[in-house]
Protein backbone atom coordinates (compact mmCIF):
# COMPACT_ATOMS: atom_id res chain seq x y z
CA UNK A 1 0.00 0.00 0.00
CA UNK A 2 1.34 3.56 -0.84
CA UNK A 3 0.30 7.22 -0.15
CA UNK A 4 -1.76 8.50 -3.47
CA UNK A 5 -1.48 11.59 -4.29
CA UNK A 6 -3.69 12.68 -7.46
CA UNK A 7 -7.30 12.11 -7.24
CA UNK A 8 -6.49 9.70 -10.00
CA UNK A 9 -4.55 7.59 -7.76
CA UNK A 10 -6.77 7.59 -4.93
CA UNK A 11 -9.47 6.12 -7.14
CA UNK A 12 -7.06 3.43 -8.91
CA UNK A 13 -5.95 2.22 -4.92
CA UNK A 14 -9.14 2.42 -3.99
CA UNK A 15 -10.55 0.37 -6.28
CA UNK A 16 -7.70 -1.70 -6.44
CA UNK A 17 -8.36 -2.32 -2.68
CA UNK A 18 -12.03 -2.41 -2.68
CA UNK A 19 -13.17 -5.18 -5.39
CA UNK A 20 -11.32 -8.25 -3.87
CA UNK A 21 -13.52 -7.10 -0.74
CA UNK A 22 -16.52 -6.67 -3.07
CA UNK A 23 -16.10 -10.33 -4.38
CA UNK A 24 -15.31 -11.57 -0.74
CA UNK A 25 -18.42 -9.89 0.56
CA UNK A 26 -20.63 -11.38 -1.96
CA UNK A 27 -19.21 -15.04 -1.88
CA UNK A 28 -20.22 -14.95 1.61
CA UNK A 29 -23.69 -13.42 1.05
CA UNK A 30 -23.55 -16.32 -2.08
CA UNK A 31 -23.26 -18.75 0.98
CA UNK A 32 -26.34 -17.44 2.98
CA UNK A 33 -28.34 -17.34 -0.62
CA UNK A 34 -27.26 -21.14 -1.37
CA UNK A 35 -28.56 -21.87 2.53
CA UNK A 36 -31.71 -20.08 2.09
CA UNK A 37 -32.49 -20.80 -1.61
CA UNK A 38 -32.00 -24.82 -1.29
CA UNK A 39 -33.87 -25.03 2.03
CA UNK A 40 -36.90 -23.20 0.29
CA UNK A 41 -36.82 -25.87 -2.52
CA UNK A 42 -37.53 -28.62 0.79
CA UNK A 43 -40.36 -26.83 1.66
CA UNK A 44 -42.07 -23.47 3.64
CA UNK A 45 -41.18 -24.56 6.81
CA UNK A 46 -37.80 -25.48 6.54
CA UNK A 47 -37.11 -21.82 4.47
CA UNK A 48 -38.92 -20.23 8.03
CA UNK A 49 -36.74 -22.60 10.64
CA UNK A 50 -33.68 -21.28 8.44
CA UNK A 51 -34.85 -17.97 8.17
CA UNK A 52 -35.12 -18.16 12.33
CA UNK A 53 -32.12 -20.02 12.84
CA UNK A 54 -30.07 -17.44 10.52
CA UNK A 55 -31.38 -14.16 12.52
CA UNK A 56 -30.48 -15.51 15.96
CA UNK A 57 -27.26 -16.14 14.78
CA UNK A 58 -26.59 -13.28 12.34
CA UNK A 59 -26.22 -10.74 15.20
CA UNK A 60 -24.33 -12.60 17.64
CA UNK A 61 -22.11 -13.57 14.50
CA UNK A 62 -21.61 -9.77 13.43
CA UNK A 63 -21.49 -8.10 16.79
CA UNK A 64 -18.56 -10.57 18.24
CA UNK A 65 -16.97 -10.38 14.63
CA UNK A 66 -17.19 -6.84 15.02
CA UNK A 67 -14.51 -7.00 18.01
CA UNK A 68 -12.12 -8.75 15.46
CA UNK A 69 -12.64 -5.88 12.63
CA UNK A 70 -10.11 -4.17 15.00
CA UNK A 71 -7.32 -5.90 13.44
CA UNK A 72 -7.88 -3.95 10.14
CA UNK A 73 -7.38 -0.33 11.42
CA UNK A 74 -4.91 -1.05 14.13
CA UNK A 75 -2.53 -2.70 11.24
CA UNK A 76 -3.32 -0.03 8.85
CA UNK A 77 -2.21 2.61 11.35
CA UNK A 78 1.29 0.83 12.15
CA UNK A 79 1.35 0.83 8.05
CA UNK A 80 1.30 4.35 7.83
CA UNK A 81 3.23 5.12 10.65
CA UNK A 82 6.51 2.47 9.52
CA UNK A 83 5.69 0.34 12.33
CA UNK A 84 5.26 -3.24 11.02
CA UNK A 85 7.30 -4.76 13.28
CA UNK A 86 3.73 -4.63 15.64
CA UNK A 87 1.72 -6.25 13.54
CA UNK A 88 2.92 -10.16 14.42
CA UNK A 89 2.10 -9.24 18.12
CA UNK A 90 -1.03 -7.52 17.22
CA UNK A 91 -2.64 -10.50 15.19
CA UNK A 92 -1.21 -13.35 17.54
CA UNK A 93 -2.62 -11.51 20.36
CA UNK A 94 -6.31 -11.32 18.06
CA UNK A 95 -5.91 -14.76 17.41
CA UNK A 96 -6.18 -15.81 21.26
CA UNK A 97 -8.90 -13.33 21.44
CA UNK A 98 -10.94 -14.59 18.85
CA UNK A 99 -10.75 -18.19 20.12
CA UNK A 100 -11.85 -17.29 23.70
CA UNK A 101 -14.89 -15.34 21.92
CA UNK A 102 -15.92 -18.33 19.60
CA UNK A 103 -15.49 -20.59 22.71
CA UNK A 104 -17.61 -18.35 24.68
CA UNK A 105 -20.24 -17.99 22.06
CA UNK A 106 -20.84 -21.81 21.47
CA UNK A 107 -21.23 -22.39 25.79
CA UNK A 108 -23.69 -19.55 25.79
CA UNK A 109 -25.81 -21.23 22.73
CA UNK A 110 -25.70 -24.37 24.63
CA UNK A 111 -27.67 -23.11 27.22
CA UNK A 112 -29.78 -20.17 25.53
CA UNK A 113 -31.08 -21.13 22.19
CA UNK A 114 -33.64 -23.29 23.50
CA UNK A 115 -34.92 -20.73 25.39
CA UNK A 116 -35.00 -17.73 23.16
CA UNK A 117 -36.81 -20.18 20.70
CA UNK A 118 -39.41 -21.29 23.21
CA UNK A 119 -40.04 -17.62 24.05
CA UNK A 120 -41.06 -17.61 20.32
CA UNK A 121 -43.83 -19.27 20.53
CA UNK A 122 -42.69 -21.34 16.91
CA UNK A 123 -44.63 -24.19 15.20
CA UNK A 124 -43.06 -26.69 16.28
CA UNK A 125 -41.43 -28.26 12.78
CA UNK A 126 -39.81 -24.31 12.51
CA UNK A 127 -38.76 -24.48 16.27
CA UNK A 128 -36.59 -27.86 15.52
CA UNK A 129 -35.05 -26.96 11.97
CA UNK A 130 -34.32 -23.38 13.55
CA UNK A 131 -32.23 -25.37 16.54
CA UNK A 132 -30.98 -27.88 15.09
CA UNK A 133 -29.67 -25.63 12.44
CA UNK A 134 -27.78 -23.58 14.91
CA UNK A 135 -26.35 -26.83 16.56
CA UNK A 136 -24.70 -27.22 13.05
CA UNK A 137 -23.30 -24.00 12.38
CA UNK A 138 -21.64 -23.93 15.78
CA UNK A 139 -19.27 -26.96 14.62
CA UNK A 140 -17.86 -24.09 12.39
CA UNK A 141 -17.64 -21.34 14.94
CA UNK A 142 -13.97 -21.69 16.25
CA UNK A 143 -12.84 -22.09 12.79
CA UNK A 144 -14.66 -18.84 11.33
CA UNK A 145 -13.88 -16.50 14.10
CA UNK A 146 -10.30 -17.47 14.03
CA UNK A 147 -9.96 -17.04 9.99
CA UNK A 148 -11.83 -13.17 10.39
CA UNK A 149 -8.72 -12.08 12.27
CA UNK A 150 -6.74 -13.65 8.95
CA UNK A 151 -9.11 -11.92 6.68
CA UNK A 152 -8.69 -8.59 8.30
CA UNK A 153 -4.50 -9.40 8.67
CA UNK A 154 -4.48 -9.72 4.98
CA UNK A 155 -6.85 -6.69 4.39
CA UNK A 156 -4.98 -4.37 6.69
CA UNK A 157 -2.48 -4.66 4.53
CA UNK A 158 -4.38 -3.64 1.59
CA UNK A 159 -4.03 -7.16 0.63
CA UNK A 160 -7.39 -8.38 -0.31
CA UNK A 161 -7.27 -10.58 -3.27
CA UNK A 162 -5.92 -13.00 -0.83
CA UNK A 163 -9.08 -13.35 1.20
CA UNK A 164 -11.24 -12.92 -2.03
CA UNK A 165 -9.22 -16.22 -3.54
CA UNK A 166 -10.11 -18.16 0.08
CA UNK A 167 -13.81 -17.21 -0.53
CA UNK A 168 -14.11 -18.28 -3.76
CA UNK A 169 -12.10 -21.24 -3.26
CA UNK A 170 -15.22 -22.18 -0.45
CA UNK A 171 -18.15 -21.23 -2.43
CA UNK A 172 -18.45 -24.73 -4.29
CA UNK A 173 -17.13 -26.26 -1.04
CA UNK A 174 -20.71 -25.00 0.88
CA UNK A 175 -22.73 -25.86 -2.40
CA UNK A 176 -21.64 -28.93 -2.15
CA UNK A 177 -22.23 -29.66 1.26
CA UNK A 178 -25.88 -28.19 1.14
CA UNK A 179 -26.59 -29.93 -1.76
CA UNK A 180 -25.17 -33.01 0.14
CA UNK A 181 -26.75 -32.47 3.34
CA UNK A 182 -29.83 -30.97 2.85
CA UNK A 183 -31.43 -33.28 -0.07
CA UNK A 184 -29.72 -36.47 1.04
CA UNK A 185 -26.94 -37.09 -1.97
CA UNK A 186 -24.13 -39.35 -1.90
CA UNK A 187 -25.17 -41.19 0.75
CA UNK A 188 -25.71 -38.92 3.56
CA UNK A 189 -28.98 -38.39 5.25
CA UNK A 190 -31.20 -35.17 4.07
CA UNK A 191 -31.70 -33.18 6.64
CA UNK A 192 -33.70 -30.16 5.17
CA UNK A 193 -32.76 -26.58 6.37
CA UNK A 194 -31.06 -28.66 9.37
CA UNK A 195 -28.62 -29.41 6.79
CA UNK A 196 -27.95 -25.63 5.62
CA UNK A 197 -26.17 -25.42 9.14
CA UNK A 198 -23.83 -28.26 9.24
CA UNK A 199 -22.73 -27.59 5.72
CA UNK A 200 -22.26 -23.77 6.56
CA UNK A 201 -20.38 -24.94 9.36
CA UNK A 202 -17.81 -27.51 7.54
CA UNK A 203 -17.47 -24.50 4.80
CA UNK A 204 -15.92 -22.44 7.82
CA UNK A 205 -13.39 -25.03 8.56
CA UNK A 206 -12.82 -24.76 4.77
CA UNK A 207 -12.15 -21.14 5.24
CA UNK A 208 -9.68 -21.55 8.23
CA UNK A 209 -7.51 -24.08 6.33
CA UNK A 210 -7.15 -21.86 3.09
CA UNK A 211 -6.47 -19.04 5.34
CA UNK A 212 -3.31 -20.80 7.19
CA UNK A 213 -2.07 -22.01 4.07
CA UNK A 214 -1.52 -18.54 2.58
CA UNK A 215 0.15 -17.42 6.01
CA UNK A 216 3.04 -19.80 4.94
CA UNK A 217 2.52 -19.52 0.91
CA UNK A 218 3.01 -15.81 0.31
CA UNK A 219 6.68 -14.33 0.85
CA UNK A 220 5.30 -10.89 1.84
CA UNK A 221 3.21 -12.74 4.50
CA UNK A 222 5.60 -15.23 5.62
CA UNK A 223 8.01 -12.83 6.85
CA UNK A 224 5.40 -11.66 9.93
CA UNK A 225 5.82 -15.81 10.69
CA UNK A 226 2.36 -15.88 12.29
CA UNK A 227 1.61 -19.56 13.72
CA UNK A 228 5.54 -19.69 13.88
CA UNK A 229 6.68 -17.31 16.68
CA UNK A 230 4.30 -17.54 19.75
CA UNK A 231 3.85 -15.50 22.06
CA UNK A 232 2.27 -15.14 25.44
CA UNK A 233 -1.51 -13.76 25.73
CA UNK A 234 -1.41 -10.38 26.95
CA UNK A 235 -3.81 -8.42 28.69
CA UNK A 236 -2.44 -5.15 27.55
CA UNK A 237 -3.12 -6.40 24.07
CA UNK A 238 -6.76 -7.68 24.37
CA UNK A 239 -7.15 -4.23 26.04
CA UNK A 240 -6.31 -2.10 22.75
CA UNK A 241 -8.03 -4.65 20.90
CA UNK A 242 -11.05 -4.76 22.76
CA UNK A 243 -11.40 -0.52 23.38
CA UNK A 244 -11.42 -0.74 19.41
CA UNK A 245 -13.06 -3.81 18.58
CA UNK A 246 -16.06 -3.76 21.61
CA UNK A 247 -17.65 -0.40 20.07
CA UNK A 248 -17.26 -1.77 16.80
CA UNK A 249 -18.90 -4.96 16.99
CA UNK A 250 -21.90 -3.29 18.94
CA UNK A 251 -22.32 -0.65 16.60
CA UNK A 252 -22.51 -3.83 14.06
CA UNK A 253 -24.91 -5.76 16.54
CA UNK A 254 -27.08 -3.07 16.58
CA UNK A 255 -27.28 -2.82 12.93
CA UNK A 256 -27.70 -6.45 12.23
CA UNK A 257 -29.73 -7.28 15.30
CA UNK A 258 -32.43 -4.67 13.54
CA UNK A 259 -33.05 -7.04 11.05
CA UNK A 260 -33.30 -9.98 12.91
CA UNK A 261 -35.45 -8.74 15.39
CA UNK A 262 -37.63 -7.85 12.99
CA UNK A 263 -37.44 -11.24 11.46
CA UNK A 264 -38.18 -12.69 15.50
CA UNK A 265 -41.22 -10.54 15.56
CA UNK A 266 -42.61 -11.41 12.88
CA UNK A 267 -42.22 -14.95 13.99
CA UNK A 268 -43.81 -14.59 17.07
CA UNK A 269 -46.80 -12.02 15.52
CA UNK A 270 -47.49 -13.58 11.87
CA UNK A 271 -47.80 -16.58 10.27
CA UNK A 272 -44.82 -19.16 8.49
CA UNK A 273 -45.61 -17.79 5.28
CA UNK A 274 -44.95 -14.08 6.02
CA UNK A 275 -41.76 -15.52 8.02
CA UNK A 276 -40.54 -17.14 4.45
CA UNK A 277 -41.50 -13.99 2.33
CA UNK A 278 -39.62 -11.51 4.86
CA UNK A 279 -36.64 -13.55 4.81
CA UNK A 280 -36.53 -13.41 1.16
CA UNK A 281 -36.46 -9.97 0.90
CA UNK A 282 -33.85 -10.34 3.97
CA UNK A 283 -31.26 -12.52 2.25
CA UNK A 284 -31.90 -10.43 -1.30
CA UNK A 285 -31.67 -7.27 0.32
CA UNK A 286 -28.30 -8.21 2.11
CA UNK A 287 -26.54 -9.89 -1.22
CA UNK A 288 -26.95 -6.20 -2.20
CA UNK A 289 -25.67 -4.26 0.84
CA UNK A 290 -22.31 -6.41 0.49
CA UNK A 291 -21.36 -3.33 -2.19
CA UNK A 292 -21.81 -0.87 0.14
CA UNK A 293 -20.28 -2.90 3.09
CA UNK A 294 -17.26 -3.40 0.93
CA UNK A 295 -17.13 0.21 0.30
CA UNK A 296 -17.00 0.65 3.96
CA UNK A 297 -14.53 -1.45 4.91
CA UNK A 298 -11.80 -0.18 1.61
CA UNK A 299 -12.56 3.17 3.66
CA UNK A 300 -11.55 1.22 6.93
CA UNK A 301 -8.51 0.61 5.07
CA UNK A 302 -7.33 3.60 3.02
CA UNK A 303 -8.78 6.55 5.30
CA UNK A 304 -6.41 4.61 8.52
CA UNK A 305 -3.59 4.45 6.40
CA UNK A 306 -4.06 8.24 5.30
CA UNK A 307 -4.46 9.12 9.42
CA UNK A 308 -1.72 6.95 10.68
CA UNK A 309 0.01 8.90 8.11
CA UNK A 310 -1.53 12.35 9.00
CA UNK A 311 -2.57 12.61 5.70
CA UNK A 312 -6.00 14.20 6.33
CA UNK A 313 -6.91 15.84 2.80
CA UNK A 314 -6.16 12.08 1.62
CA UNK A 315 -8.18 10.99 4.14
CA UNK A 316 -11.26 13.47 3.18
CA UNK A 317 -11.07 12.43 0.05
CA UNK A 318 -11.76 9.29 0.20
CA UNK A 319 -14.52 9.91 2.30
CA UNK A 320 -16.46 11.07 -0.25
CA UNK A 321 -15.28 8.98 -3.26
CA UNK A 322 -15.95 6.17 -1.04
CA UNK A 323 -19.89 7.36 0.62
CA UNK A 324 -20.93 8.44 -2.88
CA UNK A 325 -20.43 5.53 -4.40
CA UNK A 326 -22.14 3.35 -1.91
CA UNK A 327 -24.98 5.65 -1.74
CA UNK A 328 -25.10 5.46 -6.04
CA UNK A 329 -25.06 2.05 -5.89
CA UNK A 330 -28.11 1.20 -3.85
CA UNK A 331 -29.73 4.20 -5.90
CA UNK A 332 -29.06 1.36 -8.99
CA UNK A 333 -30.47 -1.58 -6.75
CA UNK A 334 -33.66 0.18 -5.66
CA UNK A 335 -34.60 0.71 -8.97
CA UNK A 336 -33.90 -3.09 -10.14
CA UNK A 337 -35.73 -4.39 -7.11
CA UNK A 338 -38.52 -2.01 -7.73
CA UNK A 339 -39.04 -3.69 -11.20
CA UNK A 340 -38.46 -7.51 -10.41
CA UNK A 341 -39.53 -7.50 -6.92
CA UNK A 342 -41.68 -10.97 -7.61
CA UNK A 343 -39.43 -12.38 -9.88
CA UNK A 344 -36.25 -12.16 -7.59
CA UNK A 345 -38.83 -13.79 -4.99
CA UNK A 346 -39.31 -16.49 -7.12
CA UNK A 347 -36.09 -17.87 -6.99
CA UNK A 348 -36.10 -18.36 -3.19
CA UNK A 349 -39.84 -19.86 -3.34
CA UNK A 350 -42.74 -21.59 -5.49
CA UNK A 351 -44.94 -20.82 -2.88
CA UNK A 352 -47.02 -18.07 -4.44
CA UNK A 353 -48.26 -16.79 -1.33
CA UNK A 354 -44.20 -16.07 0.02
CA UNK A 355 -43.59 -14.49 -3.74
CA UNK A 356 -47.06 -12.07 -3.86
CA UNK A 357 -46.29 -10.99 -0.16
CA UNK A 358 -42.39 -10.81 -0.53
CA UNK A 359 -43.00 -8.74 -3.60
CA UNK A 360 -45.30 -6.11 -1.41
CA UNK A 361 -42.34 -6.04 1.22
CA UNK A 362 -39.71 -5.05 -1.38
CA UNK A 363 -41.66 -2.11 -2.01
CA UNK A 364 -41.08 -1.10 1.56
CA UNK A 365 -37.59 -2.62 1.85
CA UNK A 366 -36.52 0.17 -1.50
CA UNK A 367 -37.06 3.11 0.48
CA UNK A 368 -33.74 2.83 3.00
CA UNK A 369 -31.55 1.76 0.65
CA UNK A 370 -29.55 5.46 -0.05
CA UNK A 371 -29.91 5.79 3.60
CA UNK A 372 -28.13 2.00 4.26
CA UNK A 373 -25.51 3.03 1.63
CA UNK A 374 -24.63 6.36 3.63
CA UNK A 375 -24.53 5.04 6.81
CA UNK A 376 -22.59 2.15 5.91
CA UNK A 377 -19.83 4.53 4.00
CA UNK A 378 -19.51 6.78 6.73
CA UNK A 379 -19.05 4.67 9.48
CA UNK A 380 -16.09 2.95 7.70
CA UNK A 381 -14.36 6.33 7.63
CA UNK A 382 -14.93 6.67 10.90
CA UNK A 383 -13.28 3.59 11.77
CA UNK A 384 -10.29 4.44 9.70
CA UNK A 385 -10.34 7.20 12.13
CA UNK A 386 -10.25 4.87 15.05
CA UNK A 387 -13.44 6.97 16.01
CA UNK A 388 -15.91 3.75 17.46
CA UNK A 389 -17.53 5.13 20.63
CA UNK A 390 -19.56 7.96 19.56
CA UNK A 391 -20.67 6.12 16.94
CA UNK A 392 -22.21 3.09 18.94
CA UNK A 393 -24.15 5.74 20.53
CA UNK A 394 -25.39 6.72 17.16
CA UNK A 395 -25.96 3.39 16.48
CA UNK A 396 -27.82 2.18 19.50
CA UNK A 397 -29.79 5.59 19.57
CA UNK A 398 -31.00 5.23 15.69
CA UNK A 399 -31.62 1.47 15.98
CA UNK A 400 -32.85 0.59 18.96
CA UNK A 401 -34.23 3.58 20.58
CA UNK A 402 -35.91 5.03 16.65
CA UNK A 403 -36.17 2.02 14.53
CA UNK A 404 -37.71 -1.20 16.44
CA UNK A 405 -40.42 1.05 18.92
CA UNK A 406 -41.39 2.92 15.76
CA UNK A 407 -41.84 -0.03 13.77
CA UNK A 408 -42.93 -2.57 16.53
CA UNK A 409 -45.41 0.50 17.13
CA UNK A 410 -46.48 0.51 13.29
CA UNK A 411 -47.01 -3.08 13.21
CA UNK A 412 -48.73 -3.88 16.69
CA UNK A 413 -51.13 -0.89 16.89
CA UNK A 414 -51.84 -0.05 12.95
CA UNK A 415 -53.02 -1.92 9.90
CA UNK A 416 -49.60 -1.81 8.39
CA UNK A 417 -48.72 -5.02 9.74
CA UNK A 418 -45.10 -6.47 9.18
CA UNK A 419 -45.14 -3.55 6.74
CA UNK A 420 -45.06 -0.88 9.96
CA UNK A 421 -41.57 -2.83 11.24
CA UNK A 422 -39.61 -2.36 7.88
CA UNK A 423 -40.85 1.36 7.82
CA UNK A 424 -39.21 1.44 11.35
CA UNK A 425 -36.49 -0.19 9.91
CA UNK A 426 -35.95 2.87 7.44
CA UNK A 427 -36.26 5.39 10.03
CA UNK A 428 -33.40 3.99 12.04
CA UNK A 429 -30.81 3.73 8.76
CA UNK A 430 -31.81 7.40 8.07
CA UNK A 431 -31.12 8.61 11.86
CA UNK A 432 -27.82 6.79 12.19
CA UNK A 433 -27.02 8.30 8.31
CA UNK A 434 -27.45 11.59 9.96
CA UNK A 435 -25.72 10.72 13.05
CA UNK A 436 -22.51 9.34 11.25
CA UNK A 437 -22.16 12.56 8.95
CA UNK A 438 -22.52 14.91 12.05
CA UNK A 439 -19.41 13.35 13.86
CA UNK A 440 -17.20 12.66 10.71
CA UNK A 441 -17.43 16.56 10.42
CA UNK A 442 -16.54 17.18 13.90
CA UNK A 443 -13.97 14.31 14.06
CA UNK A 444 -12.17 15.62 10.83
CA UNK A 445 -11.82 19.45 12.38
CA UNK A 446 -10.37 17.45 15.69
CA UNK A 447 -7.83 15.37 13.89
CA UNK A 448 -7.02 18.76 11.54
CA UNK A 449 -6.29 20.57 14.93
CA UNK A 450 -3.80 17.67 16.27
CA UNK A 451 -1.97 17.24 13.24
CA UNK A 452 -1.52 21.44 12.99
CA UNK A 453 -0.37 21.33 16.68
CA UNK A 454 2.56 19.02 16.26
Amino acid sequence: MYHAETVKEKFQLFLRIMWPIMVTQISLSMMNLVDTVMAGRVGTTDLAGVAIGASVWSPVFTGMNGVTLAVTPIIAHHLGRNEEHKIHNTVMQAIYLAFMIAVTIIIAGFFLVSPILNIMDLEPGVQHIAKNYLGGLAFGVIPLFVSNVLRNFYDGQGLTRISMFITILAVPFNIFFNYSLIFGKFGLPALGGIGAGYATGLTFWVILIASIFMLFKIDMIRRFRIFVDWVKPSLSSFKEQLKIGVPIGLSIFFEASIFSVVTLLIGAMFSTVIIAANQVVISFTTLIFMIPLSLSMALTIVVGFSVGGERLDNAKQYGFLGVLSGIGVLGLAAIFMFFNREWIASWYSTDPEVIRYAGNLFLIAILYQLSDGAQAGLQGVLRGYKDVKVPFFIAFVSYWLLGIPIGYSLARFTDLGPFGLWIGISIGLTGAAIGFLTRLRIIYRKQKELVASH
